[in-house]
Parts: C-alpha cells; structure tokens; sequence
C-alpha cells in the first residue's frame, strides 16, 4: 500500500485539483457564435505558473543535461524545451568503440545479475506483460553509467569546460554551441507531460526533473512538448500541437540538409535574417530514429500523433517514429472496465474528477467517454493496430485507468504489435513523474525499465537491450 504521506498528499492534491476544475468550468465563457462556447483566448497558455514552480532553462552541461525554450508556433503559444545530454559532446565514432564494451558489460551483467547472486539486492515488484522475456527487477545503475565517459569529453564549442561556461556573464550567449560539422547523432524523443489537459506544463521543475532523467537514461534528445491547456483551447488543439512538432522536427531535419548541400556554411534565414535551423536539433538530432513518451494525458496525445504519423507516411521524411511510451494513459470510456468501478476512488486522479477534465477539454456537442482520443478500444480510430510502432505501457496497481490501458496493449499483441505491459505495484497514477514522488526508488526504477525497452529500438548495433 501507498505510505501515509502518499495517502495524505493525495486528499490534499484531489481537493486542490477538483476546486480548480469547477472554478474553470464557472469561468468558461460563452461567446461563440449562436451562444457556442469558444476558447477565452486563441493564442491560449501552455502554463499556469501560479500553479505549480516552473524552471528557466539552462544552456550548459551543469548537471549533465543542457535544456533551451524554443516557441516553434508564431500563431500560438506552443513551444517545446530541448533537453541535450553531455553524451552528444562525445565523438561521433563513439558507438562503434563501445560496441564491444557493451556486450562485456551485457555479458557480465547477465552473471552478476543472477536471482539470488547478490544478498543486497534490491527487489522490486513489478510484472510485465506481452513480452517473451523478462528483465530481473532490480534497480540497474543505468544512470550513473551515463557518466562513463564524461571527464574525458566535457570540452564544449568555445574549446573550454562545460562548467566554464556558466561563469562567463559578460552579455554574451555562453550556452552551449555545437561549432563542429561532424557531431554526434542521437535519438529524439517527443515527451507530453501529464495534467488532464487542464495543468502541468513542460517547464515545471517536476517534468524538468523527469525529462533531464529520461535524456541521460535513454541517451537522447528530449524535446519536451508545452502544447495548448483547456479550457482555452478545446480538443483538437493540443493533439494538433503535437503533431505540430513532429513536422517541425521534419523541416528542421530537411533545412539542415539544404544548409549544408547548397548554402555550404551559411544557414538559411527567414525574413528577419533569423536562422530557421535550430542548431542543437540540427547537429545532433536524428529524426530517422524518434520515439514518443507520453505521461498521463500525454500518453493519449502521443498515440494521436503516432496514429496521424502513420496515416502523414513519406510526408514525414526523414522523420520515423519508432517506438512509443505510454506511462498511466488517461484512457476511459461509456463502459466502465473493473478496474473503474473498484479504484474510481483511487489516489490523486478520482474518475469523477477526471470526468470533469474532459468536459473541459472535449467542446460540448462533441463530449462522450467513447470519444477517439478518450477510449482506445472503440472501432475506426485510425490506421489498422497492426501499423501502429512498438507501444510499451506503463500502469500502477491502485489506478483506475490501469484495465483499460492493459486491453489497449492486448489488442495491439493481438496483431503482432510489440507491446509489453509494466505493471508496478502498490504505485499510484504518475508515481514516476508526480513532484513528491520522483524521487522515490520505483520511480527511478520506471525510468531504467523505460531506457531498457527504448534502447532495444533505437540502438544501431542490434536489439543487445531487450525484455
């Protein structure tokens, strides 16, 4: 069972969150045409700092981990932060040296990790599902590994420590500046953070936290997605802004290519002589390698754009999305599942308040819980299940969403989509990403569980991570 401190926040948390969502839903302004209801604002808000503590970005390797705010959208607020990991500074032959240490470290792991070989080791109690093997459930110094090589590689683009960079306050940018053609290529990830469309945002300290964690595990781009809130902008506005970024990523990818083919050093500017090419996306992104995570109502956003990213085929070139990480989904429907009717009343995200959160987001002649992006199971979605990517889901024991989430993975294996369950006991809806719980031992844990199965489809040398 939850601890007491997690049972007491969570009556604090679901008073604060429910008096928030009738006070939106009294403020809500009828304005449209015919008495329609409209969003109070077009350009809308991608957080309420009021709210919840937000944190700058910081363009240095300070901790590993360089973030920047991007607003990619001129008509709307949407915006995304870059998190790069300090493993892009490493040279580009990198992957091909460490080939061979892999496997020793994969092959002694495999004999150190043995049930039982270790009498200190850590346990955890988690089970999986739809996968044809299991990894051993203790927790894995993944992330401290990530440092391997740092001393060696910390010299940034002004030939100078990455901590040197901070200390240089002389007017002048000092963040961090990829200066060389040949840079090293990693992995990019979409991240939706969690809020029941209503709250949360992609610079809160919370999602910073989770996402810098996530970018070291993994060894990847994140780009942490600040799509639009409701009840400001209804459905399909944040969907909408996640697919955005996907194309985006794509014209960012195909600038790059036409900065360096055609224009030789000098990048492409748009009609303020601004450049058009981010240059951390476009040093050490690849685009041909992307996966989506989603957290809580994030995770219906991510599998809606992974939908329209089958049905936009070539369009998307050289965008591809690989794999996808579906983390508590905030799936419901008409039809409540078991797990509805016997946790409704669970801990931090009630089903009656959640119900709310979509009356916010849905606009009112469209509202029903079997709606395409409420409820997975329903008929005509999209694209057939059997082209969706490989799909992991995560869901914790005393969450009411977890039956439906779990139906949505079977149905997927159902037609040979590899989509493994993570199961994680006596955890709570965002366990992993919530702020008073990131911290804990299973929500580091869930992150390594994540970086495991990522790695299997993002790595160049072969499927040596696995389940």
């Amino acid at each position: 069972m939850p601890s007491v401190g997690v049972k007491l926040y969570s009556v604090f948390f679901k008073f604060m969150l429910k008096h928030r969502l009738q006070n939106r839903i009294q403020n809500h302004v009828v304005d449209g045409p015919n008495g329609s209801t409209t969003a109070t604002a077009t350009f809308g808000v991608t957080s309420r700092p009021e709210e919840e503590s937000i944190v700058a970005a910081n363009p240095v390797f300070t901790d590993g981990v360089a973030t920047k705010d991007i607003h990619i959208d001129p008509l709307t607020s949407l915006s995304i932060r870059v998190f790069l990991p300090q493993t892009c500074l490493d040279s580009p032959d990198a992957d091909s040296r460490l080939q061979a240490s892999s496997k020793v470290r994969a092959t002694n792991s495999k004999s150190d990790s043995a049930p039982g070989s270790d009498p200190n080791q850590v346990l955890l109690r988690r089970t999986s599902y739809g996968s044809s093997a299991s990894i051993n459930g203790a927790i894995s110094p993944l992330e401290s590994n990530q440092s391997f090589n740092y001393n060696n590689h910390r010299r940034s683009s002004y030939g100078c420590s990455a901590d040197d960079l901070s200390l240089k306050s002389d007017g002048v940018y000092r963040g961090y500046s990829p200066a060389t053609k040949k840079s090293r290529k990693l992995p990019v990830m979409l991240q939706f953070h969690g809020g029941g469309f209503v709250s949360g945002s992609n610079d809160s300290v919370a999602n910073d936290i989770f996402c810098r964690r996530i970018a070291k595990l993994c060894d990847v781009i994140v780009l942490a997605v600040g799509y639009r809130l409701a009840p400001e902008n209804q459905y399909p506005a944040a969907f909408e802004d996640g697919l955005k970024v996907l194309h985006w990523l794509a014209k960012q990818a195909n600038l790059a290519e036409c900065s360096k083919s055609s224009l030789g050093s000098k990048q492409i500017a748009d009609a303020f002589g601004a450049s058009m090419v981010e240059p951390w996306v476009a040093a050490h992104g690849d685009p041909s390698r992307c996966v989506l995570l989603g957290v809580s109502c994030g995770g219906n956003i991510a599998d809606y754009v992974a939908r329209k990213a089958i049905e936009e085929g070539k369009r998307l070139n050289p965008v591809k999305v690989v794999a996808q990480v579906l983390m508590y989904p905030f799936f419901i429907g008409t039809v409540p599942t078991q797990s509805e009717i016997k946790l409704a009343n669970s801990y931090f995200y009630d089903k009656a308040t959640c119900i709310l959160a979509w009356k916010l987001l849905l606009p009112e002649d469209q509202f029903n819980l079997d709606h395409p992006v409420a409820n997975p199971l329903v008929p005509g979605r999209g694209p057939p299940l059997k082209r969706m990517p490989p799909t992991l889901t995560i869901v914790a024991e005393h969450d009411w969403m977890r039956d439906r989430a779990i139906a949505y993975s079977e149905e997927l294996r159902k037609v040979n989509v590899d989509a493994p369950v993570l199961d994680y006991k006596d955890a709570v809806h965002e366990f992993a990403t919530l702020d008073m719980l990131l911290k804990t031992p299973q929500a580091q844990a869930c992150a390594e569980d994540i970086a495991i199965w990522v790695k299997k489809h993002i790595s160049l040398r072969g499927h040596e991570f696995s389940y």
